[in-house]
């Protein structure tokens, strides 16, 4: 008797470990595991060069993990999904969510589609603590500012699921069914830009693990404070990891709470807890407010004056403004593909109150120049940065980046 087999689409979720579709399938029987870059339906949001370079390198350690069974295709996969399914006869797919705009309405389509043609499809919630429907305020309608959100809203719901291990046994399904499926994606440049960002990095599953050991073990307890201190190894920078799925936010919660057992962490873990929280709120507002990306979040900034000076763009974004903590932080940015978040609140601060360009500007550089480039993310943080976006101060309200400097890198070791 035929093993039953499932397709399994990795998205942003390339780890093995608490990967709930993954998971599901395994259970099942075989597993025929394929990613398909989508550069088709992504349109301005397709991946920027820095996250193309962490993509390829992330999807090499998945296929090791798989056993090199993984398999690749390029393209629409509105169009992928269904010819695979005709010609593998594989009758079940699996895959994780995810909540971009274009990335929900393409998923709606496919699986109106995979529907009409009598495909069972289940999908899963791999990438966040709580479902953006899922807190609401009393009278339906979604949360506007993050404490109410998280205190009243998030942490009053039945607390996030306990993570997965690996699958007990995993199946891969001989690949030879299908007629392509190693397809070059060709994700890295032919200028070798990145050598210094690949010194800094260690993409994939193991890197995320190790990270967050690292970071459990020498930072968690003092993070509070050194979480602003850009030379101090005071953050988890796990925000690539998270972002490609190699690890869940679910594996990261409940570390947390386990390395704090028995130990005055206190403060430090109720702050770490609500960054994550933040990345939830982020996702939350672009789930219920998809034009973030685009558009003010508050309609009073569509007046707002914005100035047009392409020098003075090019020197915010070449870290030739004169101003030593947010010229260290764009060169730390064009070096690793990162930025600590202080001096990104910083950086950000001076191009949009002091040099009056558009926060899209910024958001832009950081779409093509992060590893951890996450459309909620930044279009939530950019705005809010602005003014514009949620949870704003107001517009008045400027980091000063000199006073910045002087209390956060006193001595100029950043």
């Amino acid at each position: 008797m035929a093993i039953p087999t499932t397709l399994v689409w990795f998205r942003q979720d390339l780890r093995l470990e608490d990967n709930p579709a993954l998971c599901h399938a395994a259970s099942q029987g075989a597993v025929l595991p394929i990613y398909i870059l989508d550069d088709d339906n992504s349109g301005e949001w397709s991946m920027g060069e820095a996250s193309r370079w962490w993509l390829h390198h992330s999807l090499m350690q998945l296929n090791k993990s798989l056993d090199g069974g993984l398999k690749l295709f390029k393209g629409d996969p509105i169009e992928i999904l269904p010819q695979l399914l005709e010609s593998t006869g594989i009758r079940t797919v699996v895959w994780n969510r995810c909540y971009e705009p274009w990335r929900t309405a393409r998923d709606t389509q496919l699986k109106h589609h995979l529907q009409q043609l009598d495909i069972e499809l289940t999908s899963f919630n791999a990438q966040l603590l709580w479902e953006p429907w899922q807190v609401l305020k009393n009278d339906g309608t979604p949360y506007r500012v993050f404490t109410p959100y998280y205190r009243k809203g998030c942490l009053q719901q039945p607390p996030p699921r306990l993570p997965l291990g690996k699958p007990d046994k995993l199946l891969i399904a001989n690949g030879d069914m299908l007629e392509s499926g190693n397809r070059q994606l060709d994700l890295l440049p032919t200028v070798n830009w990145y050598s210094s960002i690949a010194k800094t990095w260690q993409p994939g599953e193991a890197g995320a693990a190790e990270r967050l050991s690292r970071f459990l073990q020498k930072a968690l307890n003092h993070y509070k404070s050194g979480r602003d201190i850009p030379d101090n190894a005071g953050t988890s920078r796990l925000s690539p990891h998270l972002h490609f799925g190699e690890i869940s936010p679910n594996q990261i919660w409940y570390a947390a709470l386990q390395a704090s057992e028995g130990k005055p962490a206190g403060d430090n873990l109720d702050c770490f807890l609500s960054e994550l929280g933040w990345r939830e709120f982020s996702y939350y507002l672009l789930y219920h407010f998809p034009e973030l990306p685009g558009q003010n979040f508050q309609p009073k900034f569509d007046q707002f004056p914005w100035r047009d000076d392409p020098q003075a763009l090019d020197a915010w974004q070449q870290g030739r403004t004169g101003i030593p903590i947010v010229d260290a932080g764009m060169r730390e940015l064009w070096q690793t593909g990162y930025m600590h978040n202080r001096v990104r609140m910083i950086a950000g601060s001076l191009l949009v109150k002091n040099l009056l360009l558009h926060w899209r500007h910024g958001a832009n550089w950081f779409w093509d120049c992060l590893v951890d480039a996450d459309l909620a993310s930044n279009s939530a943080s950019w705005q809010w940065v602005a003014g514009s976006g949620a949870d704003a101060a107001p517009y008045f309200r400027i980091f000063n980046p000199v006073t910045q400097g002087q209390k956060f890198d006193p001595d100029g070791l950043y």
